[in-house]
């Protein structure tokens, strides 16, 4: 629809919370597409990604950023968390998403509760309790109120991400309130991270869904080359599997290989349907033994010493 007529309005929202509390597939549901990777594992996500809705004459960059946790050691886990708080820093409107289903405040829910009131005044604070599909409705009443009495939160919503239930709701009133002012992006962008980190997140999205170890938090995916070929005008994608020990890449292999020629198919489907042409994905599997404490792999990935 034409909204040419009507006055333009812009703003910045970020998606805060602590890992699994479903950010990611929140920011999906807003945007109406999916633009960041999920998996049930936590730290999924890794670096800030932005989800960018315009309708009804607003255009709205949701940021979706990594999960903030205690105890983050190595430098990939406090860039990680450094780039949340950035992320929350920049935006005029912050969405705190809460697991609801849980019993209580997990303590790095708590931690980022406390780091609230240390955000400028001027963040306009908004609480969204997800997964309410699954919580105790008396627990709900009682963790809102928590809450809403922890924090200066605006407006309070309840949503099932996953089911979409309530993610209306919060996408009107997240477009009602943004200010006027001019469009970043053209209207038909969804995103803008970069071609080549958006799909080395989807081949690594495919591999946190096949393996049930712990290997996926060792692993990291980058893309090597990321060429339109002319003869055929398919996508030629070339992209390693950085593992930190050598026993891991077996386990990425797979017997005979099948692990890896499935999470490649996966990813070139998705890759297809995403970028609406044929792709040729190529996979490498590498050892780098202390590359989640190598800020040059971290960079890669969009995050900052």
């Amino acid at each position: 629809m034409n909204h040419d007529h009507e006055p333009r309005r812009f703003g910045f929202v970020s998606v805060l919370g602590a890992p699994n509390a479903g950010k990611s597939t929140l920011v999906n549901q807003l945007v109406g597409t999916k633009v960041s990777i999920v998996s049930p594992k936590v730290q999924t996500t890794r670096t800030r990604v932005t989800g960018i809705l315009a309708e009804d004459g607003a255009q709205i960059v949701f940021v979706d950023t990594p999960g903030i946790f205690v105890g983050a050691k190595r430098k990939l886990e406090q860039a990680m968390v450094k780039a949340a708080w950035n992320g929350a820093e920049e935006c005029e409107r912050l969405l705190f998403v809460v697991d609801a289903s849980r019993r209580k405040l997990g303590q790095d829910a708590k931690i980022v509760l406390e780091g609230l009131a240390r955000l400028p005044k001027t963040t306009s604070k908004w609480l969204v309790l997800n997964k309410v599909d699954t919580a105790n409705k008396e627990a709900l009443v009682v963790l809102a109120a928590l809450l809403n009495e922890a924090a200066e939160f605006e407006r309070t919503f309840m949503v099932s991400a996953l089911k979409g239930s309530g993610v209306n709701d919060l996408r009107e009133a997240v477009k009602a309130s943004v200010e006027q002012g001019v469009w970043m992006y053209p209207e038909e962008v969804v995103t803008d991270l970069p071609n080549r980190l958006l799909s080395a997140e989807i081949t690594r999205e495919k591999l946190f869904l096949s393996l049930h170890q712990e290997l996926p938090y060792q692993l990291t995916v980058e893309t090597d080359r990321f060429e339109l070929q002319k003869k055929d005008n398919a996508i030629k994608i070339n992209q390693t599997i950085y593992v930190a020990r050598s026993g891991h890449k077996g386990i990425i292999l797979g017997k005979g290989g099948e692990t890896l020629k499935r999470v490649g198919s996966q990813a070139r489907r998705e890759l297809e349907t995403l970028f609406e042409r044929r792709v040729h994905l190529f996979l490498f599997v590498k050892v780098r033994e202390n590359w989640l404490n190598d800020p040059e792999r971290y960079r890669e990935m969009g995050l900052e010493p």
